[in-house]
């Protein structure tokens, strides 16, 4: 059984060696409605802290040149902001470890200024001037503004089991761990976007919640999850239903797991998952995801002893954009990360070689990216 809270997994992890090489963040994203056009718009808030064993009261950032000639590692909070869709962006905004402050144990909290983070809620501004990104490139962003008030609502988790319980957190073995807390997120709020407001409410917000922390990010990285679900067998919407699909490369210490991904669909309260650490369950797995001219592709065959599930999901690349991080060793190897919030495609789940449902996807967060290893 996938569906546990464990709030205790949204504990920030910077510990250990991961407080001189790690990161931990916390994403959201959600779907909000123009309150002058009614024109829908995907969002997403991210709030991103690395290295605190090396902070200052100002950010550090590695991909200064100077800090890249001299070694220095990234150490800051970031709190990303941004949007999808033929307007694509991400905004940055930076804060020294010496400004911010954390409420480690469950539930967590992050505050820095007006910029807020917990289990419950958000709140916070970013603004990036046309002369500051241009100016800053070691900011990672576009220029844009963007602020939210959010109360968070997490619905349903994705608990991926004991690749990220206590002892495997502690002892740091995986260089990149996942969390799903929300895999469906009921958000309520606004969002001002460069001046237009949208109101987010909990029936058509779809929202998406996790976290990821470790030393180092995979390469391939795959991620795709929706709870924007309807049965193309009945035409029905899937009100009580949503799927995650991540990874692409875990790494136990130096071993490569290559081709591994973690899936789970909570299908009108039965649940269907693809979990490689679970082996009993026989879990075996094929993806390929690919670009085309305008779009990139993702197809995911996933099956177990008794349930398989096909993925097969687009997502235009006008929608999308390359979202930006540096590692905690300064190295930004990631630079064709694409990332987008306006997936569709397919879902098709069976149960002993029998067609459960066909389901049509929208409103689909997705990434892929990978890097030649260097």
């Amino acid at each position: 059984m996938f569906n546990k809270s464990d709030i205790k997994r949204d504990e920030c992890q910077l510990f250990g060696g991961q407080a001189y090489c790690g990161y931990d963040w916390w994403w959201h994203s959600l779907t909000g409605t123009n309150e002058k056009t009614g024109e829908q718009r995907a969002f997403f808030m991210e709030f991103f802290l690395c290295n605190p064993a090396y902070g200052e009261d100002e950010p550090v950032f590695g991909q200064l040149p100077e800090n890249k000639a001299a070694g220095v590692q990234p150490s800051y909070l970031m709190v990303k902001a941004g949007t999808w869709g033929e307007d694509a962006r991400q905004m940055h905004r930076f804060f020294g470890w010496k400004k911010i402050n954390v409420k480690t144990l469950a539930p967590f909290a992050i505050k820095a200024d007006d910029c807020y983070l917990s289990e419950y809620r958000s709140r916070g501004k970013v603004v990036v001037t046309e002369e500051d990104a241009k100016a800053h490139p070691e900011w990672m962003c576009e220029a844009g503004e963007m602020s939210w008030k959010l109360r968070i609502d997490k619905k349903i988790a994705y608990n991926v089991g004991y690749g990220a319980s206590a002892p495997m957190r502690y002892l740091q073995l995986f260089e990149m761990f996942w969390h799903a807390e929300g895999m469906k997120t009921a958000f309520k709020g606004e969002i001002i976007y460069n001046g237009e407001k949208y109101i987010i409410e909990p029936k058509n917000c779809y929202g998406y919640s996790d976290k990821n922390w470790g030393k180092d990010f995979t390469s391939p990285w795959v991620w795709i999850s929706s709870n924007n679900l309807t049965s193309e067998i009945t035409g029905k919407k899937l009100e009580n239903s949503v799927f995650d699909i991540g990874g692409g490369c875990p790494k136990v210490g130096p071993i490569a797991l290559k081709r591994k991904l973690l899936s789970a669909f909570y299908y009108e309260g039965k649940e269907f998952e693809f979990n490689f650490s679970k082996f009993w369950t026989g879990c075996r797995t094929t993806f390929d995801c690919y670009e085309t001219e305008d779009q990139i592709v993702w197809h995911v065959d996933q099956s177990t002893w008794f349930d398989r599930m096909v993925t097969d999901l687009t997502c235009d690349k006008k929608d999308m954009l390359f979202i930006n991080y540096e590692a905690p060793n300064g190295k930004k190897l990631h630079n064709r990360l694409w990332n987008g919030g306006n997936g569709r495609g397919t879902v098709e789940l069976y149960r002993f070689g029998q067609l459960v449902d066909r389901i049509h996807v929208e409103n689909a967060g997705c990434e892929y990216g990978e890097y030649d290893e260097v």
